[in-house]
C-alpha cells in the first residue's frame, strides 16, 4: 500500500475516532492546550504591547526581550523547566506544565511586538487631534489606537497560534498526548499512517485556526486599507 492510501486507511478507520485515544479527544487536548497557551502569551503581551505602542516607553526593552524569547528553541524550554514543573506536580509538571510554558514563551514575542507596533504606527495627527479634543490617553488608546491597530495586531495572535499549534507536538515526547502523540508513537512502532495522520491532522488544525484569524484580521481592516492592499501588488 502507498503512503496515501496507508495514512487514508489509518485517518478513515472508525477505531481511531473513539476512547481516550481517538482523534477526537487528542484534538480536544491539542486545541486546549494551544488556546490556553495563546490565551496567558495575550494576558502577558497584549497590555505590555498597548502600553509601550502608547507611551513609547521601554521600546527597547520590550523588543530585546521579544527577540530573547525567539531565540529559545521550545523543545529546549520544555527541557528546562521539566526538572523545577515535576518538583510542583509529578504527572501534570512533567506532562503539560512545561509545554503550556514553552508554547507561553513561544507565542509572547510576536504578540507583543505586533501589539507594540500597531498601536505605534497609528497616525499621529489622529492622535493629537484626539488629545485636542479632550480625550484623556486611556480614551485615545480604547476609542483611536487600538482600533486602528487591530489588524496589526491580529496578525501578531494569528502567527502566534498557527506557531504554537505546529509546535505542541513536541509535548508528546514528555507523554503530552494531543496530536502530537501520534507521530511519537507512529516513528517508535515504524506506523507510517500514524506518524503522517498525525502530521496531516496538525496540518488541517493550523490551516484552520490560520483562516479564521486570517478572515477576522480581514473583517477589522479598514476598507481603504483593504483596497489598498489589493491594488498594491498590480502595480508594484
Amino acid at each position: 500500500m502507498t503512503l496515501p492510501g496507508e495514512v487514508w486507511a489509518w485517518l478513515t478507520d472508525p477505531a481511531h475516532w473513539t476512547g481516550p485515544s481517538g482523534i477526537p479527544m487528542r484534538l480536544a487536548e491539542h486545541v486546549a492546550i494551544s488556546a490556553v497557551s495563546i490565551a496567558i502569551a495575550l494576558a502577558i503581551a497584549f497590555p505590555i504591547g498597548l502600553w509601550v505602542g502608547h507611551t513609547r516607553r521601554g521600546v527597547r526593552l520590550a523588543i530585546n526581550l521579544a527577540n530573547v524569547g525567539r531565540a529559545i528553541p521550545s523543545l529546549a524550554a520544555i527541557g528546562i523547566v521539566v526538572p523545577f514543573t515535576v518538583l510542583i506536580d509529578p504527572d501534570a509538571g512533567f506532562k503539560v506544565i512545561p509545554t503550556l510554558i514553552a508554547m507561553v514563551v513561544l507565542a509572547v514575542p510576536p504578540i507583543l511586538v505586533n501589539t507594540y507596533s500597531g498601536v505605534a504606527e497609528v497616525d499621529a495627527d489622529l492622535v493629537e487631534a484626539a488629545r485636542a479634543m479632550g480625550l484623556r490617553e486611556r480614551q485615545i488608546l480604547g476609542r483611536v489606537e487600538l482600533p486602528l491597530g487591530l489588524p496589526v495586531i491580529l496578525a501578531g495572535v494569528r502567527s502566534a497560534s498557527v506557531q504554537v499549534i505546529a509546535t505542541a507536538t513536541l509535548g508528546a515526547i514528555y507523554g503530552l498526548g494531543a496530536l502530537g502523540s501520534y507521530i511519537v508513537e507512529g516513528v517508535a512502532q515504524n506506523d507510517d499512517g500514524k506518524l503522517f495522520g498525525g502530521v496531516v491532522l496538525v496540518a488541517l488544525l493550523a490551516l484552520l485556526s490560520e483562516a479564521l484569524l486570517a478572515f477576522a484580521q480581514r473583517r477589522t481592516t479598514p476598507r481603504g486599507l483593504r483596497a489598498a492592499a489589493t491594488t498594491e501588488p498590480a502595480g508594484a
